[in-house]
């Protein structure tokens, strides 16, 4: 089981947005050449990040996308499940799924949920702040002149 790019640059993208938090709208373009993620697939995650109320995007001159919460409140959990398909390790277990002739007397099928209730677990025990948190201690212990994952340059 593997997670797509989806998920993985959607994580990347609101760590971004939580390393500038505070300061002015972060544009989508910025976010692309800091995270080298392609506008466009970055264009078609922030519609489904602001559907979901993770992100809102604030128009005009200086405008660019901010944070809809604290960073405390926004677990990577939440983030994928608003960008990806269910993160089940079994097809059966999808909403919607057809449901096989073995589902009433499947054994492995509990596995299974259990897998996928502890993946969701520890997927939503770990926030944006959690991550923006290591980003700035990697900064404070990188040598001058290294860039941070958000891509800025510390001197």
């Amino acid at each position: 089981m593997r997670l797509s790019t989806k998920g993985q640059y959607a994580v990347r993208a609101m760590v971004n947005l939580a390393c500038h938090s505070g300061e002015k709208p972060v544009t989508l373009k910025d976010i692309s050449v800091e995270e080298g993620i392609s506008l466009s697939y970055l264009e078609q995650l922030f519609v489904k990040l602001r559907k979901g109320k993770i992100v809102k995007s604030v128009r005009g001159p200086g405008g660019g996308y901010v944070l809809a919460k604290h960073p405390s409140k926004i677990s990577v959990g939440e983030v994928i499940s608003v960008v990806e398909e269910p993160l089940n390790p079994v097809a059966c277990l999808d909403d919607g799924s057809v449901v096989c002739d073995r589902s009433k007397r499947c054994i492995t099928q509990k596995v299974w949920k259990g897998l996928a209730e502890k993946i969701a677990e520890f997927l939503h025990s770990v926030s944006i702040e959690d991550l923006s948190n290591e980003v700035k201690n990697l900064d404070n212990a990188a040598p001058l002149g290294a860039a941070d994952i958000c891509g800025s340059v510390t001197d």
